[in-house]
Formats: structure tokens, C-alpha cells, sequence
């Protein structure tokens, strides 16, 4: 498993890993409340890629990328 530094590369990886096998991706998010992180997982059960938000801007950004997600895997059948 693999943590990206930074937001842009973990959107980039997310949407490419999605596109490329939507069958099998998943995608969790998990807060650690006592630490105050939120962390971001997209696997395919090949590759993982996961981001670790530790300040309050990123939220924002989190939300695109989740709505954007996970409206798409909502809406296939």
C-alpha cells in the first residue's frame, strides 16, 4: 500500500485505477478521531493507493473527488 504526498497525485491515481477496471474498485475513507485524520483508499485488488488528509482545507477537496466517485459507481448497474 502505497501513501501519495500529495492531493493531486492521489485524485489522478484514484480516477485512473477507476476508469481502468470500475468492476473492482473500492474506495474508503476512514477518521481517526484521538489523531484527527481522515484517511482515503482506492484499491482494484491489484493496486492501492491511499492519502492521508491531515488539515481541514483537504476536506473540500475530498468532497469533489468522493461526489464525483462515487456518483459514477452509484450510477452504473
Amino acid at each position: 500500500m502505497v501513501f501519495v504526498k500529495n492531493w493531486e497525485d492521489f485524485e489522478i491515481a484514484a480516477e485512473n485505477m477507476y476508469m481502468a477496471n470500475p468492476q473492482n474498485c473500492r474506495y474508503t475513507m476512514k477518521y481517526v478521531h484521538n489523531k484527527g485524520h481522515l484517511l482515503l483508499k482506492m484499491t482494484d485488488n491489484v493496486k492501492c493507493v491511499q492519502y492521508k488528509a491531515e488539515n481541514m482545507p483537504d476536506l473540500k477537496k475530498i468532497e469533489k473527488i468522493t461526489s464525483n466517485l462515487v456518483g459514477h459507481m452509484a450510477s452504473k448497474e
